[in-house]
This record gives C-alpha cells, sequence and structure tokens, in this order.
C-alpha cells in the first residue's frame, strides 16, 4: 500500500503551510482569540481565493472538486498554525451537510460559501450537550412555527445560514436574520466563538426544510468529527516540534535539557501519540472519502486523539516550565483549542459507544 500524498495534496500541505506561516503567525492567531468577532476579514478573503472553503464543493457550484482527504489535510495545517474562524462551522460541516441534502435551497447556498461569501453554522446540541442524533427533542412542524432553543452554536455571530437539526432527522435552512432568532455568547477558555440560539415562534416554511435529513446530518457529524480530530493532531505535531526546538536550545546544568534522558523519553512518548493519531485519522479520512463505511474508524480515530493529543499538550508543559503557562508563549492556546477539539463533535466517551457496537458489544 502507498501512504504518500498525491502530488496536489502535498502541493495543498505546502501552501497552506507557507501561507499560514506568513498570515496567520502566533501573535494573530492570539489576538484574534481575544477578540470578540475571531475572525480576520482579510484572511478570510485570502482564503477564499485559495479556493479554500469550497474545496470540497464540485466544480459546477463553484467549488475545487477536492475530496474530504484533502480538507483533512488542510484542516491539519490549520490546527497547527491556530486558526480561528469559521472554516471548519461553515466550510467543511455546514457544507457537507448541504452536499448531501442537496435540492433548491442547499444548490443556491453552496456557491456562495465556496466563493466566502456567506457562512452557514450547524445548530444541534441541546441541554444535554450531547451530539447524539438520538438525544434531540426539538420538533417544528412545516409549515409551522419554532420555540425553543440550541447550545453550542459556533460562530453564530458571523452565520448568514442557519442549518437546523431537529428531532427525527428533519432538518431546517433558516435565514439567521429571521425574525424570532437570537443569540447569546457563552464564555470559553479557547477562545472560539460558541453562542446559544434561541427561536422565539420564527417561522418556518415549507421551502426551509432539507431533504434527506438523517443521512445529511450523519454525513455532516463525520466531517465535523474528523477535522475536529485534524485540528488536534495539527495542534499537537507544533507541541511537538515547539518542544523538540526548545530541548535543544534550553540549557540547563551546562548542557541542553535535551541531553537529559527524561527530557528525551519524554519528547519519544510525544513522538508517539502525535504520529498514532495521525496514522489513526488518515486511514479513516480516506475510508470516508473512498465511500467506505468508517464510522468505527471516525470514532477510532477521534477518541483516541483526544486523549493522546491531550497528553502531548500536558507533556509539553512539562518540558517547558513555566514560560509554557504564559499567553505569550503559543503552547497555552494549543493546548485550549486540543481541549476544546476533543470535546466536539462528541467526547471520547460517546465515540467510544460508537466503537463497542461495532465489535459487536452492548
Amino acid at each position: 500500500m502507498d501512504f504518500t500524498l498525491s502530488p496536489s495534496q502535498q502541493m495543498l500541505v505546502v501552501t497552506a503551510r507557507d501561507f499560514l506561516g506568513r498570515h496567520c503567525p502566533p501573535e494573530t492567531a492570539q489576538r484574534l482569540a481575544r477578540d470578540a468577532r475571531g475572525i480576520d476579514e482579510a484572511l478570510w478573503r485570502r482564503m477564499a481565493e485559495l479556493g479554500w472553503p469550497g474545496l470540497l464543493i464540485p466544480g459546477d457550484l463553484g467549488g475545487s472538486d477536492g475530496s474530504l482527504l484533502d480538507v483533512i489535510l488542510l484542516v491539519e495545517e490549520m490546527g497547527r498554525a491556530g486558526l480561528p474562524g469559521p472554516f471548519v462551522t461553515s466550510a467543511v460541516v455546514a457544507t457537507t451537510l448541504l452536499l448531501v441534502a442537496r435540492g433548491q435551497p442547499a444548490d443556491r447556498l453552496l456557491p456562495a460559501l465556496a466563493a466566502g461569501e456567506r457562512i452557514a453554522t450547524l445548530a444541534m446540541v441541546e441541554g444535554g450537550g450531547s451530539f447524539d442524533p438520538e438525544s434531540l427533542a426539538l420538533c417544528c412542524e412545516t409549515p409551522g412555527r419554532l420555540t425553543g432553543s440550541k447550545l453550542f452554536v459556533k460562530d453564530a455571530h458571523l452565520a448568514s445560514d442557519l442549518l437546523v437539526a431537529l428531532a427525527g432527522g428533519e432538518l431546517l435552512h433558516l435565514p439567521a436574520d429571521r425574525v424570532g432568532i437570537a443569540w447569546l455568547p457563552l464564555d470559553t477558555l479557547s477562545g472560539e466563538k460558541l453562542f446559544e440560539l434561541t427561536f422565539d415562534a420564527v417561522e418556518v416554511r415549507g421551502e426551509d426544510r432539507l431533504g434527506r435529513g438523517a443521512e445529511a446530518l450523519a454525513a455532516a457529524l463525520t466531517a465535523g468529527a474528523l477535522a475536529r480530530t485534524a485540528e488536534m493532531v495539527g495542534a499537537a505535531q507544533r507541541v511537538l516540534d515547539l518542544a523538540v526546538e526548545h530541548a535543544r536550545t534550553r540549557v540547563q546544568g551546562g548542557r541542553p535539557i535535551g541531553g537529559y534522558q527524561a527530557i528525551q523519553h519524554a519528547c519519544a512518548d510525544l513522538v508517539r501519540d502525535v504520529d498514532t493519531s495521525r496514522g489513526l485519522l488518515y486511514l479513516a479520512a480516506w475510508k470516508a472519502s473512498a465511500g467506505v463505511p468508517a464510522a468505527a474508524d471516525v470514532a477510532t480515530a477521534k477518541a483516541y486523539a483526544g486523549e493522546a493529543c491531550l497528553s502531548v499538550a500536558r507533556r509539553g508543559h512539562q518540558i517547558f516550565g513555566a514560560i509554557g503557562y504564559c499567553e505569550e508563549h503559543p503552547l497555552h492556546l494549543l493546548h485550549k483549542r486540543v481541549q476544546a477539539a476533543s470535546l466536539d463533535f462528541g467526547d471520547a466517551g460517546l465515540h467510544l459507544e460508537t466503537v463497542a457496537r461495532a465489535i459487536g458489544l452492548r
């Protein structure tokens, strides 16, 4: 088997690393984490010029005809840079949902998403905090009126379009400015922008309903889980790179600390955790891209990386010592992003349940 990236994928990774290194250095990532909007509009436009928001979208709808594996490679580089903004929210999760749902609302929205002119977000989680579709209770007749709330909706303040998941596999596409919709910001440690959405007798029209709801939501959750895993792997790789460089240059006791066996073992543990997480991620992304059943592989990758990449971040703090806890150092933000990504689109417990069912456990 050949695990080498294709020439186009290699070019995508090299281009992304160079672009993000120039336009999203650690200082920019940290500034935007503290910013109320959390997005650099000029940076988003540059990304749109590169075709990144439309990477998953077919060429006849204004996209780049890329695969899910291509997107995962790109998001890994974004995780490495700590890139803020709605890319995963809109260009991965919402786009995947609309590509599966298709129909008039989806086909009308996808070209604008590909151009970066509109931003869409998924509103799913309710009071229980679960990403299990069976936990959804909010429902609405179509046409009718929607009343209720959704929690942890990412980038709702930037979104022009809301994709609302309801009980029974129903999906709605609602303009974010429709009368009766309001959002309340939630405090986060990671700097990610999460909101509570409330619906107060919001009008729901027949054309707002998206088809193939259950199938589209499942595909979106798979894409979201893989994308967040890629962010964790990218962030953990950055922690590894920083830790190794620090071990080479930090002198203590008359020699670099990398000369001490305890630090060498710690760095070796980082390599093991990062490489294993990446291998599981690429396998799951390849299967999902190829249309091969991949539920257990996606769950394995997400659950493992959630624990392993957090271990990388924690061990990184031990290697760096006090400086790693300062906000001026990138380690603290990378750690927080890994922590947030490990919970998004299902924590380890939810995904291990999927693995257990796949091997016949009840």
